[in-house]
């Protein structure tokens, strides 16, 4: 239990913050994002949407969503009139629909044919730009992958691609992981992105449906750019995750000091493998905004 306990430990209030508090927020350099396993056969998409409507992100990513939910998603787009479709009938349709501009937009299979991400840049209202990723990896399973390999290979492809970039970056999704395993773990000392829930709480996201078994599945990391707003989990949609509500501000001074998990040679030695053993690479991945 102790050993167990120590993985967990920094996703309660016991554990310094990763993530500093924004103290003065400029309003245009701010920005929110609503990430939503939405569950491809529920209807309840009304209840989405007036999530959208009482919280009003400047972006928000559906997973899981198909033509049905892009159809029924057109009222959101009145306020959000960016957008990436990308409909798909097989649990792995996504949509990016956004308040603010967004451009060098691609939908990437990075490791198997049916799974995409979205990449873009996102513009603030200040004008700075924002290196964005969406992602829903496939998770180990019975019926899909017997083992993680695919999921791994997708989370450290990203990861990779973004190591040694200077631009504000955000990854967020739903990666079929919880936020303390090996894995995911790895993604953060390769990609040096932050976690701010770290100190703040688990956030579980996954079964929405089950109070004692739930698990943080819906991530949001960040660089070292942002300082955090506010981090919540929402009311339920009618889907067996909860959607995601994460407010930051661009603070590049104030977050200089900012750091998350040290990797060190074995780290990159085991990420190489991961990609390697799937045949992949970080030039997969669109270099949005470089």
């Amino acid at each position: 239990m102790a050993w167990q306990l120590w993985w967990i430990l920094p996703y309660t209030r016991l554990w310094p913050h990763e993530v500093k508090e924004t103290k003065e927020s400029n309003p245009d350099k701010q920005i929110s994002i609503m990430t939503a396993n939405v569950l491809t056969p529920n209807r309840k998409v009304d209840k989405l949407i007036q999530l959208v409507q009482t919280h009003k992100p400047d972006v928000l990513v559906t997973l899981e969503s198909d033509q049905w939910w892009e159809d029924q998603l057109k009222v959101v787009e009145t306020d959000m009139p960016h957008s990436i479709k990308c409909p798909l009938d097989n649990l792995y349709g996504m949509h990016v629909f956004s308040r603010l501009p967004l451009s060098n937009q691609e939908i990437a299979y990075l490791v198997e044919k049916e799974v995409p991400s979205i990449h873009t840049t996102l513009t603030l209202d200040s004008g700075d730009k924002v290196r964005m990723h969406f992602m829903h990896p496939a998770p180990p399973s019975p019926t899909e992958n017997p083992q993680s390999a695919e999921r791994d290979a997708e989370l450290i492809i990203v990861a990779k691609s973004v190591a040694k970039s200077n631009q504000p970056i955000i990854v967020t999704g739903d990666l079929n992981d919880v936020a303390w395993s090996a894995t995911t773990r790895l993604f953060r000392k390769i990609s040096g992105l932050l976690d701010p829930r770290v100190g703040r709480g688990m956030l579980n996201t996954f079964h929405a449906d089950f109070p004692f078994l739930r698990w943080p599945l819906d991530h949001l990391f960040h660089s070292q750019h942002f300082t955090l707003n506010s981090i919540k989990r929402l009311p339920p949609i009618g889907s067996d995750h909860f959607a995601l509500l994460t407010k930051l501000t661009l603070s590049p001074t104030v977050g200089a000091d900012q750091a998350g998990l040290d990797s060190n040679a074995s780290d990159h030695n085991w990420a190489k493998e991961i990609t390697e053993n799937q045949g992949a690479s970080t030039t997969d991945v669109p270099q949005v905004g470089e």
